[in-house]
């Protein structure tokens, strides 16, 4: 919900007289020079007239145009050579490095991603080292003997450019990406004591990698190349690339680059403490400290711990968890209206978690407060083994005799909340974009709409469009190939409902449902985001491919390798419903549990009259949440209901259903001083610095938690824990009473 923020941002009522006529110069003009005129200087200028307003002052950014004029460079160099010795070795090394860093996180208690920002930053580094040590003739003193033949231009030819870097950035983003279908392989190993054919396993792997690229190219047109499609969590790893690689300002360039050392370097140090030496900094709760014996304070203001609390007003220090690397909505980037609609959602969270407790509504008093694995009536772990046949198909006998399972609440209502979700975007979009979105497609068709980095873009080869038809029919077949003889479905909701209902009483078909309908999706907007990227740095279309692609094969193998690794090594921990600080299978469990309830037991749990009925029901419920809003703005139109993202409000009904949640009131203030305070009131100080901070902040996190988990984190096997005293207490870092 928050990589795309692809519809005009502006109030009706605002000014637009500016952007207009910006849009108006950018129509006007379709060659490149002409649309790299029309801005007035380059992003880096102290000064330009596109940045100046009315009132002599350098506006906010406000629009799409605002976005791809103002804050991304529009320099284009079309002889830069991409596919170079180092880019390859680079992208196959960083791509093998972040796939198995990946799988690894994973499996630890906390959900952390690999950031594009780290391995952007770290292919940077290693991409000036080959610079200088690699011969070649862009190497004098390592190429005196050499002749200046396609070889040694291949091996060296010259300055790391910026295209070698995203090439090298998406190539080992994509495999960074832990592939859904390890969540089927982990749960079959754990759960069920399957273990696939390898080369079924590896050919699933890749066909369900691939699928949703096919899907997404082919709707490039209308989710990649308009203005209005904006990807806010791009802008920081775009304005690095800028940083490092272009500006004309020479001076002003070097105190950028000098800002996101600085900050890299000092986030590096920092983070030491909340993450390793002092615990409790990634929570500090003043009412856990007044009131440790208390188990609602642990419920409402706890948060430090995994699945401890909702960590209302507690204030965070490790940027592992406020920044993006950590699950985070991004306070640095993502828009203030989402962030604001996402912090009402949580208030309304909280309120709805506790009540329900206190209510004792499903039994909630029986189960632990935050959990997603399956209980017993009796708050016991739920064997699901005891219901299933030899087939691992439901046995409605063995269903009788050991009862149905039960969620924790809060697990209940993040599946409501996600369902509400679903139908509260499909009517949000039609009621205040639809028009807009019919005339935005229909000037694409004609022609009419120009974006300027689109118009830079047209002077390389597009991908054929049967490419990407190629590339869905072959992972369809692999799909086939592999003994899936499931319905296939590319929806884009509802997955495991439909496919509850098509083969009922099979956990295993509903994974599968999963893997090719949530997965497709997930893959698609990934290509989508890659292309978006590409278009914004003037990445070729055909390296963005390339690279995606084989960045996913390669990413998918290893994901595969190290989670047989991790499953042998920590069996038993991954089978734990707490886990260890270093190892846990939360996510496994949480997959395992929805396959159980909407697979064997749909019909049971989620049919009307069930148990969980509402949750599926929450769907149509969900077409109604835009319409109140909607019908105010159109009566009291100053009153800035179209600035509620209602689906947005609809998903954060569970957003604190798991995991680390004491940083939230941090984000929430960060996000206010960012997207508020420097957007509107130091409109240049924001055009120039804030995205660079935030991609500092998350590169210099995710080097350290790389270094931390391999050098005392149990990465290399063994766990050095630091010694306890008053910021590393025993039990919850943050003074909160135990629950568990």
């Amino acid at each position: 919900m928050s990589e795309v923020q692809g519809l005009p941002k502006v109030p009706r009522d605002a000014d637009n007289s500016k952007s207009s006529s910006i849009d108006e110069k950018l129509n006007e003009k379709s060659d490149s020079a002409s649309v790299v005129d029309s801005v007035h200087g380059d992003v880096y200028d102290d000064v330009r007239d596109i940045d100046i307003g009315e009132d002599g002052k350098e506006r906010p950014i406000e629009t799409d145009v605002d976005v791809a004029t103002r804050l991304i460079s529009l320099e284009d160099d079309p002889t830069l050579p991409i596919f170079t010795f180092r880019m390859w070795f680079l992208g196959l090394g960083l791509s093998c490095f972040g796939a198995v860093l990946g799988q690894i996180f994973y499996f630890r208690p906390q959900t952390v991603f690999v950031s594009q920002l780290f391995l952007q930053i770290i292919a940077y580094i290693l991409g000036r080292v080959m610079e200088e040590i690699v011969p070649g003739p862009g190497n004098p003193i390592k190429a005196l003997q050499m002749s200046d033949t396609w070889f040694w231009r291949f091996m060296n030819h010259g300055t790391f450019n910026i295209k070698e870097h995203v090439a090298i950035t998406i190539f080992s983003t994509t495999a960074a990406e832990s592939a859904l279908a390890i969540s089927i392989f982990a749960a079959d190993d754990l759960y069920y004591n399957i273990k696939p054919n390898v080369g079924v396993g590896i050919f699933t792997l890749i066909g369900s990698q691939l699928i949703g690229y096919g899907l997404g190219g082919m709707m490039r047109s209308f989710l990649v190349y308009p203005t209005y499609i904006v990807f806010p969590n791009l802008l920081p790893t775009v304005q690095l690339f800028d940083a490092l690689h272009r500006g004309k300002g020479i001076f002003a360039q070097a105190k950028r680059v000098k800002f996101f050392w600085l900050i890299f370097v000092g986030i590096f140090v920092w983070e030491w403490f909340p993450e390793y030496i002092a615990p409790t900094l990634t929570g500090i709760s003043v009412f856990c400290l007044a009131n440790r014996k208390s188990a609602w304070f642990t419920r409402i203001f706890g948060g430090a711990a995994g699945n401890e609390g909702l960590g209302m007003f507690a204030l965070c220090l490790d940027w592992n968890y406020v920044g993006s690397g950590g699950g985070s909505m991004g306070a640095l980037f993502t828009p203030i209206s989402t962030q604001l609609s996402l912090y009402v959602g949580v208030v309304i969270c909280i309120v709805t978690f506790c009540a329900t407790y206190a209510a004792n509504t499903w039994n909630a008093q029986t189960f632990p407060f935050l959990s997603q694995a399956l209980f017993t009536e009796d708050g016991s772990d739920y064997d699901q083994l005891l219901i299933l046949d030899d087939d691992l198909r439901l046995d409605e006998t063995k269903l009788a005799q050991i009862g149905l399972p039960w969620f924790a609440p809060t697990q209940v209502l993040y599946k409501l909340g996600a369902n509400l979700a679903i139908g509260a975007t499909i009517a949000h979009v039609f009621l205040w974009y639809g028009k807009e979105i019919i005339e935005v497609i229909k000037k694409e068709r004609r022609g009419e709409s120009v974006d300027p980095h689109r118009a830079l873009m047209k002077v390389y080869p597009e991908v054929p469009m049967w490419w990407y038809g190629a590339v869905f029919l072959a992972s369809f077949a692999m799909a086939m190939a592999t003994g899936l003889h499931l319905w296939f479905s590319t929806s884009l909701s509802l997955v495991q409902m439909l496919g509850a209902c098509m083969i009922p009483g099979s956990p295993q078909a509903n994974m599968y449902f999963t893997l090719y309908g949530y997965n497709t999706l997930s893959q698609a907007r990934g290509i989508i985001r890659d292309l978006k990227m590409g278009q914004y740095t003037k990445l070729p279309p055909r390296v963005t491919f390339t690279v995606q692609a084989v960045g996913a094969v390669v990413g998918g193998l290893l994901n595969y390798i190290i989670m047989k690794v991790i499953i042998t090594a920590q069996r038993e921990i991954l089978l734990d419903v707490q886990g260890s600080n270093v190892w846990s299978g939360q996510q496994v469990q949480s997959f395992n549990s929805d396959a159980i309830t909407w697979g064997a037991l749909g019909n049971h749990l989620y049919a009307p009259g069930g148990r969980y009925g509402i949750v599926p029901f929450a769907i149509l419920i969900g077409l109604a949440v835009p319409v109140p809003f909607w019908i105010l703005h159109k009566y009291f139109p100053k009153m800035g209901a179209n600035k509620v993202v209602t689906p947005i409000l609809c998903w954060t009904l569970g957003y604190l259903s798991v995991g680390i949640n004491s940083s939230v009131f941090t984000t929430f203030c960060m996000a206010v001083f960012s997207q508020y305070y420097l957007r509107r009131y130091r409109p240049r100080w924001f055009r120039k610095y804030n995205f660079l901070l935030s991609a500092a902040l998350d590169g210099g996190t995710q080097v350290m938690v790389f270094v931390y988990t391999f050098a005392v984190g149990g990465g290399s096997g063994t766990v050095r824990d630091f010694p306890h005293w008053a910021l590393n207490p025993t039990g919850n870092p943050d003074y909160c009473m135990r629950l568990t």
